[in-house]
């Protein structure tokens, strides 16, 4: 199958390096704009009296932001192909075992808080759009003009990035192919991702934020999943390592 080709693995990190960095920082690149003038044409089409609004910002939302609990594990996946290009293996095989577990812990833990704060963001919002009237004033002076199309782009350069990312791993190294785990991350990103612009297009406008809501929500259980799976995973690898450790002691 031929050996590793150094520069599409260096290549394949930085580029779900930039997933990553990109994702956290979505919240900056997101809302932020004044929508009144859009908010207050959309209420006068629902028959809505929204008086005077001020200044209403776009919300950033958390669907974006939510995708890096999957492209985090992308990318520690990924830094460990690279780092076996610097670190003897002996030495990578006894802590990564010991790494994996104390990351995947850190990680179930905060996808749980940051799924508990979703969820109940999301619970508001339905409870505001059904309380007719003045909850619905609220929903729409909050989160009733997301930024669809920032937030599109945002998403498309994810996908490219993710596209990138997957396919320079497998001109790195075909073999890695043959590894499941590894396809059936770069499968739920990349899924993953193309739900979250689905979500964003499905319904009009103004129920974008509940949507993109909904979206965090199923991308932090999947972080838990795959946190899980990871924790699982380290067990047999600690194990192994105690084990040598162990025997060389004895010697």
């Amino acid at each position: 199958m031929g050996e590793l080709r150094k520069p599409f693995l260096l290549l394949a990190f930085l580029a779900v390096t930039l997933v990553v960095l990109v994702e956290l920082g979505s919240g900056l690149m997101l809302g932020g704009l004044d929508a009144s003038g859009a908010l207050a044409h959309t209420a006068d089409g629902m028959d809505v009296d929204l008086g005077d609004i001020g200044n209403v910002s776009e919300p950033p939302g958390r669907g974006i932001m939510y995708l890096a609990f999957i492209d985090i594990i992308a990318l520690y996946t990924t830094g460990l192909f690279t780092l076996s290009l610097v670190v003897p293996d002996r030495v990578q095989g006894r802590v990564q075992g010991i790494a994996t577990l104390i990351g995947s812990i850190i990680l179930i833990i905060v996808s749980i808080v940051m799924l508990i704060i979703a969820f109940i963001e999301l619970m508001v919002m339905i409870s505001l759009v059904f309380a007719f009237p003045f909850g619905t004033m609220a929903y729409l002076a909050i989160w009733g003009f997301f930024p669809v199309a920032k937030a599109s782009v945002i998403v498309g350069l994810l996908m490219f990035l993710k596209l990138a990312w997957a396919l320079l791993l497998i001109l790195a190294q075909p073999r890695f192919l043959q590894n499941k785990g590894l396809v059936l991350l770069i499968l739920t990103s990349l899924v993953c991702t193309l739900c979250l612009e689905f979500l964003h297009g499905l319904l009009p406008l103004i129920f974008v934020s509940i949507l993109d809501d909904i979206g965090a929500i199923i991308f932090a259980v999947t972080g838990i999943v795959w946190g899980i799976v990871l924790l699982i995973g380290s067990i047999p690898a600690i194990v192994k390592a105690v084990r040598v450790t162990a025997a060389l002691t004895k010697t």
